[in-house]
């Protein structure tokens, strides 16, 4: 009897960190897409001034794509800034909602 595994590779999603203010997605997916297919890229903004945070995500579903990236673009220098590139710690990772301390009187 033969038995024959397949495995399939799940996306990997990345968090960047340490951007620049002015960095945008497109100049974010254009750092990655060197080492292959972006499924997606998100800058999280600021929800008042929708000015980016300083961090995105990139998901790239080619696993060996994605560690090829991350080693090769952690610790690089983006316009000025020494960014840092590691896998996400959930595959659904999003900002956490900020507590509004704005007085409503």
């Amino acid at each position: 009897m033969l038995i024959l595994f397949f495995t399939v590779d799940s996306p990997m999603k990345l968090l960047v960190r340490n951007l620049t203010r002015n960095t945008t997605e497109a100049e974010l997916k254009a750092l990655f897409e060197p080492f292959g297919t972006v499924q997606s890229c998100a800058l999280v903004l600021d929800k008042d001034t929708q000015i980016s945070k300083g961090f995105g995500f990139i998901e790239m579903p080619k696993v060996g794509e994605a560690k090829a990236a991350m080693k090769s673009l952690n610790g690089s220098s983006v316009a000025g800034s020494k960014i840092r590139v590691k896998k996400s710690e959930s595959p659904n990772t999003q900002e956490t909602p900020e507590t509004d301390t704005k007085n409503d009187e």
